[in-house]
């Protein structure tokens, strides 16, 4: 019975949640500089008595709200970065606020919001004396490019939670148990010699010749990874005008892989192609590591206490005036891509899913095993401590993250889900404060899948949050 108090003192923040969201969505903010975002949480908790610790991890947007003493301590997961150039209007048509600025196309206008209402709904239950124990909340900037919860990790933020738990923006509500890529950020940059391409090409040294040979060797590379690894690039910087020799140019690599192991294997071996290309065109290279993250590791225990507190609450209970909206905006979606969004879906929900506009009955855990070929810093929490995620149904079915179709859902009916998310947070979060057994058996899990490799920082050492890089 006590956790129907914490989802009814959820309820009771709804309208507070609702225009928390919507300020957020109003006032876009790219990672590492979600000043105005963070204050509105920031300002809520302490409202609420929350202890505040800000600038985590060298990050003035990181906080940490902390209420209650004692174990167990449980931490809920908030992210409230924006994306470039997805500012969009609520409607079901491409029309945006601003040209070309930021928007809420990942729903973190949403996300951080929602573990604001669980961390509240579960702080009036210690209050109460229904349960004892910690609830933290930790607010997590620039998850877009990975970068907050990694920084975060690495000064020991999360290094004391018995287990975590966060949620995601959706097309469904339904734990997530496939795992996700790790992933290294790396920008090489070549240093050479400039000269008249036509009068004395023979004076100089050319940077990008030298970013054209690293790059064909990565190709070349690409035979020996596995499947599932991914590598993508961009050369940032190539010159600027074709009769001079570029003494400068940048070129900027994402590895993904399955494992924190391959990832490091494949970028040690690109580091080595590098040093070759500079070789050979006798110019200098310099490797930055931006950031880095760990793959996702779902913890079951965790995921079964998310789901039984989705079957108790049931589905998020959209409006006839909200299904009619996410039908406009399923209009604007290809067919290939509804398609898609089913491909990992138990068959026995695919149909009623497909013929639906927001599908908001919870879908029972699944994909388990599998592996998606995105990537998120939930992973390096998830491997310092027993985590689980869900996500929530708060976009139109087939609606692709990123994408303008998703910032006008988020600035629209997706505030509901918001709402239901948060309870499912606080629930979940009360029941795992609640059952000492269930917090030991996630730990025994935890300990048994990741056997004796513990989790390391994938940061080098003197590495600082790259508060210039705001687009993934």
């Amino acid at each position: 019975m006590a956790r129907a108090n914490v989802f009814e003192a959820v309820e009771r923040e709804r309208e507070r949640l609702r225009a928390m969201a919507q300020r957020i969505w109003e006032t876009p903010e790219l990672g590492l500089h979600e000043e105005k975002s963070a204050q509105v949480l920031i300002d809520r908790l302490e409202e609420e008595g929350f202890d505040i610790e800000e600038g985590l991890g060298e990050m003035p947007t990181a906080f940490r709200a902390s209420y209650g003493s004692g174990d167990p301590t449980i931490g809920i997961l908030g992210e409230y970065d924006a994306l470039p150039d997805l500012s969009q209007k609520v409607k079901a048509e491409h029309d945006p606020v601003e040209p070309g600025g930021p928007g809420h196309g990942c729903g973190h206008n949403l996300f951080g919001v929602a573990g604001v209402g669980g961390a509240i709904g579960v702080k009036r239950a210690i209050e109460r004396g229904d349960v004892d124990g910690t609830i933290e909340f930790y607010g997590c900037p620039a998850e877009e490019t990975l970068v907050g919860k990694v920084f975060m990790a690495r000064d020991g933020a999360f290094d004391h939670l018995d287990a975590a738990i966060t949620w995601h923006p959706s097309t469904l509500s339904t734990p997530t148990l496939d795992r996700s890529l790790a992933m290294d950020s790396i920008r090489f940059t070549f240093e050479g010699v400039s000269a008249h391409a036509a009068a004395s090409p023979e004076s100089g040294r050319s940077a990008l010749d030298a970013v054209e040979l690293f790059n064909t060797g990565v190709e070349y590379m690409r035979e020996h990874v596995s499947e599932k690894a991914r590598i993508h690039y961009v050369i940032t910087n190539g010159g600027e005008a074709p009769n001079v020799v570029p003494a400068e140019a940048t070129v900027w690599y994402y590895v993904r892989a399955p494992t924190r192991a391959e990832v490091e294997r494949i970028s040690d071996w690109m580091t080595e192609i590098a040093d070759g290309a500079a070789m050979m065109t006798q110019t200098e290279v310099d490797r930055q590591y931006v950031t880095g993250c760990w793959d996702y590791l779902p913890n079951r225990t965790v995921s079964d206490v998310i789901w039984e507190t989705m079957r108790e609450l049931g589905e998020v209970g959209y409006s006839d005036e909200d299904r009619a909206f996410a039908a406009d905006l399923k209009g604007t979606v290809p067919d290939e891509q509804v398609e898609g969004s089913l491909e990992d879906v138990p068959e026995e929900y695919a149909d009623e899913i497909r013929d639906a506009n927001i599908y908001d009955v919870p879908v029972p855990p699944h994909a388990e095993g599998n592996v998606g070929g995105g990537s998120t810093d939930v992973g390096d929490v998830s491997w310092i401590t027993p985590t689980g995620q869900f996500r929530a149904a708060t976009w139109a079915v087939g609606t692709p993250g990123h994408t303008w179709q998703a910032t006008a859902a988020n600035g629209d009916f997706g505030k509901k889900g918001a709402v239901y998310a948060a309870k499912v947070l606080g629930g979940t979060a009360y029941e795992l404060l609640e059952n000492p057994d269930i917090v030991a058996e996630a730990t025994e899990e935890f300990h048994e899948v990741t056997g004796e490799r513990g989790y390391e920082t994938p940061l080098p050492s003197g590495t600082e949050p790259p508060f210039d890089i705001t687009s993934p």
